[in-house]
């Protein structure tokens, strides 16, 4: 990083991994010992030179054949020596890879940077500047545009909401007697809105202006700008449908739970929960949040999480497991979007790579974020007074008609063993998974209260 000034040069002191309570407590098995901050330290030149290497890695175009397998080595390499506090070592690992990756390569390559970029901010501590500078988080108009064009290219998150709305859809018809054609739907993680959007089409498509829908959601966001952004956003399209009653009440997550949650007589309650019981991370919480939607006693939970192939611990293993998800995810982009794509840099930069980084930067002990897989969110949700719901055949039959319109390049299946992505039942038919090759990313599952309708 050329023209480092004289001040930043001195915060580099504040920049290398030292504490060794902290090494402890990422070590609990490894025998302690006392280690001084002189064998702990690495030199500033080292870490100037990283830094600089960082910044030409970031400028440029493309990179020759990143020979993919040396790639994954030398990360893995890197990871290593960074978890057993060989910092010369995880620098000069780093330092090497930074030399054979780029933001416009090959997919392997591309995922690379953004792991590397990820173990770069764990070397530094959040005192450091350029700490700061690696994690600094996409401006929030370029995040939402990121979200909006990989919302729009990729069947992700498209078959995370599709599947859950028909499952919802379902739920409502069936109690359409007794309902009085009321639906309220409770979002755990109401984010930008755009599950509900179809939803609302397919309420529109059951009602007449004479006998209209209503449609209630209560949804949980992160910040009162995001959620009346949102509500701003889905209040504008359901006055699109005349013979739709629409109704949005917005909650901060900070300050509300569930308990503020009030069921009306004769209507269709349902909670849906899309990646947010995973963001919970510790699982009092989670257990927490489950008795809380277990008393409310919904119609129809939807659980959409992200598919891991198990729940490890040490910071290698999760490592790994990330970097198998990620991998495929960057690999999948390619079957949409070309190499020199300025559309495919802004979802990976400010979407994928966001996503990576924060998995990256998490302490072993404290509590961060996990993809597991359905046994043990079925275990979990069993445990607490649920039992699964069979999902439709119209459930799998919209998830094979997905696929097939968001493939461009890569054949798709449908309980197939490759191709691009694949689709298939899980649980005697009461989930839902999608796969990129041979790669599990998220399930989609149905529950009901034990006892329940």
């Amino acid at each position: 990083m050329e023209g480092l000034q004289d001040e930043q040069l001195l915060n580099l002191g504040l920049a290398i991994v030292i504490d060794s309570g902290r090494e402890r407590k990422m070590k609990r098995k490894r025998r302690e010992r006392s280690i001084s901050s002189d064998t702990n330290r690495v030199s500033e030149e080292k870490i100037v030179s990283l830094l600089e290497m960082r910044q030409l890695m970031l400028k440029k175009k493309k990179t020759g054949d990143g020979k993919g397998l040396h790639l994954i080595h030398s990360l893995l390499m890197a990871a290593t020596s960074l978890d057993e506090n060989k910092l010369d070592s995880a620098i000069e690992n780093l330092s090497k890879l930074y030399e054979n990756i780029s933001l416009n390569g090959d997919s392997v390559q591309r995922v690379a940077a953004y792991f590397a970029e990820g173990l770069v901010a764990r070397l530094l501590t959040p005192r450091s500047p350029f700490h700061a500078m690696i994690m600094k988080e996409p401006a929030p108009n370029d995040e939402f545009l990121a979200y909006m064009e990989f919302y729009k290219v990729s069947p992700y998150y498209q078959f995370a909401h599709f599947t859950a709305n028909q499952a919802i859809m379902e739920a409502f018809e069936k109690e359409e007697i007794d309902n009085e054609r009321v639906l309220h739907v409770v979002d755990l993680d109401v984010a930008y809105g755009f599950q509900w959007s179809s939803l609302m089409q397919s309420l529109s498509d059951k009602a007449t202006t004479r006998n209209p829908v209503s449609l209630r959601i209560t949804g949980f966001g992160k910040t009162l700008e995001e959620l009346e952004e949102t509500e701003a956003r889905l209040v504008g399209f359901a006055k699109t449908f005349r013979n739709l009653i629409f109704e949005f009440r917005g909650l901060h997550r900070s300050y509300s739970d569930l308990k503020e949650i009030t069921k009306r007589k004769n209507e269709t309650l349902v909670v849906n929960s899309v990646f947010y019981l995973n963001s919970l991370c510790n699982f009092s919480h989670i257990s927490q949040t489950l008795k809380s939607i277990n008393m409310l006693n919904p119609s129809l939970v939807v659980l959409v999480e992200q598919e891991g192939g198990r729940s490890p611990r040490a910071f290698i293993s999760r490592f790994m497991e990330f970097l198998h998800y990620y991998a495929a995810m960057f690999d999948s982009l390619d079957d949409f979007l070309p190499l020199n794509s300025h559309q495919r840099l802004q979802i990976e930069k400010n979407h994928l790579g966001k996503e990576i980084k924060r998995l990256m930067d998490f302490d072993i002990e404290a509590n961060s974020p996990k993809y597991e897989r359905t046994e043990t969110w079925k275990g979990r949700m069993e445990s607490h007074g649920f039992s699964g719901r069979k999902l439709s055949s119209k459930s799998i039959i919209q998830a094979k008609l997905l696929l097939k319109v968001n493939s461009h390049y890569c054949p798709v299946q449908f309980g197939g063993e490759n191709g691009g992505f694949t689709s298939f039942e899980r649980e005697e038919g009461n989930a839902i998974s999608l796969a990129w090759q041979d790669k599990c990313l998220i399930t989609v599952s149905a529950w009901q209260c034990e006892g329940g309708r």
